[in-house]
């Protein structure tokens, strides 16, 4: 039995207070950088644990309830919706060509350690916010770290 991806998924700017960004290469794809993402495990699965979950796999950084970091994670009411890049809808059941993304920031002290999942990115880099949104390959991406300010005061 074949298991697709759900197509609801989490993009997550991880941040200092200094608003410099966290960004990770993919493995499968080596010159995109980004934010982190991941898709829902179920359809039930509420928008943040998916993005704790996604953070603690992709990043080593724990930031679910009751950690001292879960406070730093905070939904910004955002969606996109996006067509899945051609090279990525194998994943998905026949037919999915869109994806809804639920936009978050988290805020972590500099310093804070990274530890990578090597089959999913192979490289971080932290850069001040507007040379992140430079960097990254996705526009939703993008347009989500150049709107931290907004959200981060």
């Amino acid at each position: 039995m074949t298991v697709y991806k759900i197509p609801q998924s989490v993009l997550v700017v991880i941040h200092t207070p200094a608003l410099d960004v966290l960004l990770i290469r993919r493995a499968d794809a080596s010159a995109f950088w980004q934010s982190v993402t991941g898709s829902k495990d179920s359809l039930q699965e509420p928008a943040a644990e998916t993005a704790a979950r996604e953070v603690g796999e992709e990043t080593g950084i724990d930031c679910r309830p009751g950690t001292p970091l879960h406070a730093g994670l905070r939904d910004w009411g955002l969606t996109n919706t996006y067509e899945i890049y051609p090279r990525w809808r194998h994943r998905y059941a026949p037919g999915v060509t869109h994806n809804l993304e639920y936009v978050f920031g988290l805020c972590v002290p500099p310093g804070t350690p990274v530890v990578l999942s090597p089959r999913e990115h192979t490289a971080f880099q932290w850069l001040p916010w507007r040379e992140a949104a430079d960097a990254c390959f996705s526009p939703s991406n993008a347009e989500a770290i150049l709107m931290l300010p907004r959200f981060f005061s």
